[in-house]
């Protein structure tokens, strides 16, 4: 059996992680070739120690010096283009980017202009360049598999039927920790937000699903991976997170995507695709559901997900501009020096002040990403 060769981006976060225990529990498919972290230089160190990549890449300057210290062996990158190295190697096959954030962007890139199967979990990278990178795959013959559990369910669901025959698509959303609460949401705090009903996340995604600015981006991806126009593209409120996605077809039908919450088995899926091998995640008893509830979206959560039809509506730099100013808020707020209840206003007032529309390239893509962080620094205070 050909191993397949793997590059693990973001290997200390949440998916990370869990896609390394996926890898684990299938060593004879799977190699590391490199792992890459931010700063989290201990657990990378352990996980060399496990994988033995030939090559790793830490942000940090002190985290590399730590690492060239301990395994003078492994090639260790720091710096800009540490991550597109990765991406690009040419040992590599795959390429898992589970980087947080718009920091996502340039390996994604770099990944499918080589011809890799990107396994995308970096929502922001879809969101701001998802026209470029889907058209360079395509020059290419890169895959991109879906590794967030909605935009997987939706890829599963297209299995049955052709694109023209969609009617529309169908995300849903937990809602987060406050769904159904009666809450201020100017009190909630880092601990509040951070506790998500049912799954096990890193923190920047964790606080956009208590927002709800999750759901935003999701629409974004969705429209950029699977071509359906915007008006069928709908968010519905599941807390139970079983279902992932539905698709209903031209003729009534919906097919839908069920599991227990747990993200091994979507990143199991982008993995092997088109195979399906057992997973270790727990089996799905429906006699034990009892009941699975869905509702509309109330005014509070509607903002966020109006923002993502306004931003599509407007395109050009508006989805960068979105993804930016969401991070800083988000990062604002965890740091305590931003409101939950701003975090929305903040990226919506962005928005209306830098969006700008017409055609964009990865360059005007990165000056805006610059602009709207420095903008919206200044408009928190974190900046004199």
């Amino acid at each position: 059996m050909i191993k397949r060769k793997i590059a693990v981006l973001g290997s200390t976060g949440s998916i990370g992680v869990q896609a390394l225990d996926v890898i684990r529990r299938n060593s004879k498919r799977f190699e590391v070739v490199s792992l890459a972290a931010a700063k989290n230089h201990e657990l990378l160190a352990r996980q060399i120690e496990e994988f033995k990549p030939k090559r790793v890449f830490i942000k940090s300057d002190d985290g590399a010096k730590f690492l060239r210290e301990r395994f003078p062996d492994v090639t260790i990158l720091c710096g800009e283009d540490g991550l597109c190295a990765l991406a690009s190697d040419r040992e590599v096959d795959t390429v898992l980017n589970a980087v947080s954030g718009t920091s996502g962007l340039m390996p994604a890139i770099c990944a499918v202009e080589c011809g890799k199967r990107l396994c995308s979990a970096n929502k922001e990278s879809l969101v701001m360049a998802g026209e470029i990178i889907v058209e360079l795959a395509k020059k290419s013959g890169a895959t991109i598999i879906p590794v967030d559990s909605e935009h997987s369910a939706i890829f599963q669901a297209l299995c049955a039927g052709g694109h023209s025959e969609i009617k529309r698509i169908i995300i849903t959303a937990s809602g987060g920790p406050f769904f159904s609460k009666n809450i201020d949401w100017d009190t909630i705090t880092p601990e509040q937000a951070l506790k998500h009903p049912n799954w096990r996340m890193g923190p920047k995604i964790t606080v956009d699903s208590a927002t709800l600015i999750n759901k935003a981006l999701e629409i974004i991806e969705a429209y950029r991976l699977f071509g359906v126009p915007p008006d069928k593209i709908k968010v519905i409120i599941h807390p139970q997170s079983i279902i992932h996605s539905i698709v209903e077809f031209v003729d009534g039908s919906q097919i839908a995507q069920l599991s227990v919450p747990d993200m091994r088995l979507p990143i199991q899926y982008a993995l092997t695709y088109p195979e399906r091998l057992p997973s270790p995640v727990k089996e799905l008893s429906l006699s034990e559901l009892s009941t699975l509830t869905f509702f509309e979206p109330d005014k509070e959560f509607m903002e966020p997900i109006s923002l993502a039809y306004k931003v599509l509506e407007i395109g050009g730099t508006a989805p960068t501009v979105l993804c930016a100013a969401d991070e800083v808020a988000v990062n604002a707020f965890l740091e305590g020096k931003l409101a939950f209840s701003k975090i929305v206003p903040t990226i919506k007032a962005a928005i209306e002040e830098l969006a700008e529309k017409g055609p964009v390239t990865i360059e005007k893509i990165l000056e805006t990403d610059s602009k709207t962080r420095e903008w919206v620094r200044k408009r928190i205070g974190l900046l004199s």
